[in-house]
C-alpha cells in the first residue's frame, strides 16, 4: 500500500501547481478548471492519506516487498461472483436516471425504481439461487 500512497501523495503538488498555473493563465476568469484541479489535489491528499494510514496498520503485502517472489502472492484472494447480470441492471438504471434529467422527472422516477431493483438484486444475489450461502 505504500506505493499507492506515494503515487497519490506525489500527484497532489502537481495538481495544485497546475490549478494555480491554470488560474493565473486565465486570470481567474474561468474558475471551473482551476477549481477542478485544486479539488483533484485535495482528493488525492485524502486518498493518499487513507492509503498511508492503512499501510501502517496492516501487514505488508507481497507486492510491497521489493525482493518478493511471485509465489508469495499465491493462494485465495477472496470470494468473487462468477457471473452476475445485476451490474448491467444497475448501469441501465444509471443511464435512465441521466436521460431522465433531460427528458423529465417522470423518467427519473422510473430510473429510481430500476436502480432499487438492480441494487437489491446485486446485494442479495448470494442469498438465493445457484451461489447461495
Amino acid at each position: 500500500m505504500k506505493i499507492e500512497s506515494w503515487l497519490f501523495l506525489g500527484g497532489t503538488p502537481i495538481f495544485i501547481l497546475f490549478g494555480v498555473v491554470y488560474g493565473s493563465v486565465t486570470s481567474w476568469t474561468e474558475p471551473v478548471g482551476a477549481a477542478a484541479l485544486l479539488m483533484t489535489g485535495g482528493l488525492s491528499v485524502l486518498v493518499g492519506a487513507y492509503l498511508a494510514y492503512t499501510a501502517r496498520h496492516i501487514d505488508p503485502r507481497p507486492e510491497d516487498n521489493p525482493y518478493g517472489e511471485i509465489a508469495e502472492g499465491a493462494g485465495e484472494l477472496g470470494e468473487f461472483a462468477p457471473h452476475s447480470w445485476w451490474p448491467l441492471v444497475a448501469s441501465a438504471a444509471a443511464a435512465v436516471l441521466v436521460v431522465g434529467t433531460v427528458i423529465g422527472w417522470w423518467l427519473m422516477a422510473i430510473g429510481v425504481l430500476i436502480a432499487a431493483i438492480g441494487i437489491w438484486g446485486w446485494v442479495f444475489e448470494f442469498y438465493r439461487g445457484e451461489h447461495a450461502h
